[in-house]
């Protein structure tokens, strides 16, 4: 079973405390907790439902419903690629197979070391500016080959 740390619930207090514990304002706060810890865990749930008055049930089904939020750890940073048909005209097969060389594993797995998940994406909105990915929360658009290996290197230089 997973411990509540002090930060965990100092941070959701914060969160509650800006939006509000009104149901509307649910969303906004597992996304700052997503976006804080990387996912949003068991403990998580817990504090929020205490706080906001609503049951775990209920906030698993919202969290869930939305690719972006994660309920489980996926690794430090989650990368997904638009999978439209508007990327895959444009190239997006070459960045798979990038990312799956540089990282050394394939899409829907995490590297040993935590740092990288791959995922893929519904659509990002940027028909015309694909191929397109998102890592975490940071926009990446008219991929190349030799743009992906900048940003990979770009991260794993953020982590030293």
């Amino acid at each position: 079973m997973e411990c509540r740390s002090n930060a965990l619930v100092s941070f959701i207090e914060s969160s509650v405390k800006k939006h509000g514990s009104g149901r509307e304002n649910l969303l906004p706060v597992l996304r700052d907790v997503n976006e804080e810890f990387g996912y949003v865990s068991g403990s998580a749930f817990i504090e929020i439902s205490r706080l906001m008055d609503i049951s775990i049930g209920e906030i698993h089904g919202v969290a869930t419903f939305y690719s972006f939020i994660n309920v489980e750890n996926k690794g430090r940073y989650v990368i997904r690629l638009c999978k439209t048909v508007s990327c895959d005209m444009k190239g997006k097969d070459k960045i798979v197979k990038t990312l799956e060389r540089e990282l050394g594993v394939k899409f829907g797995e995490t590297t040993s070391d935590g740092m990288f998940r791959l995922e893929y994406a519904n659509c990002m909105g940027l028909c015309d500016k694909g191929p397109a990915m998102l890592v975490n929360s940071m926009l990446y658009d008219y991929l190349t080959p030799e743009s992906v290996l900048d940003i990979v290197s770009e991260y794993r230089r953020k982590r030293s």
